[in-house]
């Protein structure tokens, strides 16, 4: 057998995938606050994931405490800007008393802009757009990391950008494509969606895509493998969900300029 085609680490990324979709889909059901705070969890664990991996010692604690406080203004308080201008002198103040590298606390701080404005568009896209549209927006995103991943296993062929992530090849990201499309053809179909929907599935994957390679980019600029072990076969936080951080910061640039 090709090999490419291991397929060992399956079992234990399917569990952990189970666990998660389970607590995930719960909490998108419920929808409101429970969503919300379920985001705000994930964007402070993100946050001293980042903080960690850029071996920021001593701002994980202040970085993360602050970011699940900036998210909850941002998502509970509409008018909450000068506690939002706060917090986030917080974070930067924690990230300076970080014994790194200039470049690496600009990257730490940036980076958790991105954690924070993701996130809390999710939540507003949750409560603006409905249950429907969020599902498909996250579907397309777990179709892009899953067609790219037995694509990408089963075919192999050229690397898509191999300074970046070693691994992806270009049949694994045309592989996501066709399987986000395929998730929104069944929206359309099963749930009396716009046909819009399959051609804006695409561009979901490619953003899903970009978040990913980002997140490689910073995970070989740190040295590491996985940005934590939170999550047996998966990593991190962040190398799970660095798709759903690609597009959710899309929605957000979307929703600022008027387009959403």
């Amino acid at each position: 057998m090709n090999p490419k085609s291991d397929f060992s680490d399956l079992t234990t990324r399917t569990l952990s995938a189970i666990v998660m979709l389970a607590v995930a889909g719960w909490a998108i059901w419920q929808g409101d606050t429970v969503f919300k705070v379920l985001l705000i969890i994930a964007a402070g664990l993100m946050a001293w994931e980042i903080s960690r991996m850029h071996d920021g010692r001593k701002a994980l604690a202040v970085s993360a405490g602050a970011i699940v406080g900036l998210c909850s203004f941002l998502t509970f308080f509409p008018l909450g800007l000068p506690f939002t201008i706060i917090l986030g002198l917080q974070i930067l103040v924690a990230l300076l008393m970080a014994e790194t590298h200039r470049t690496s606390k600009v990257t730490v701080f940036l980076s958790i802009m991105v954690i924070v404005f993701a996130t809390t568009a999710l939540g507003v896209f949750r409560q603006e757009q409905g249950l429907i549209l969020t599902l498909w927006l996250l579907l397309c995103i777990v179709a892009s990391d899953i067609g790219g991943y037995f694509a990408g296993k089963l075919f192999g062929g050229p690397k898509l950008w191999v300074r970046i992530s070693p691994k992806k090849t270009w049949s694994g990201t045309i592989g996501g494509w066709v399987l986000a499309a395929c998730v929104g053809t069944v929206f359309v179909y099963a749930a009396g969606q716009e046909i819009w929907l399959i051609a804006a599935s695409v561009p979901v994957a490619i953003a899903a895509q970009s978040g990913d390679l980002a997140e490689s980019a910073l995970k070989r600029r740190a040295g590491i493998k996985d940005s934590s072990n939170l999550i047996p076969g998966h990593g991190g936080l962040l190398d799970r969900f660095d798709g759903v951080l690609g597009v959710c910061f899309l929605v957000w640039l979307a929703g600022i300029t008027g387009y959403l």
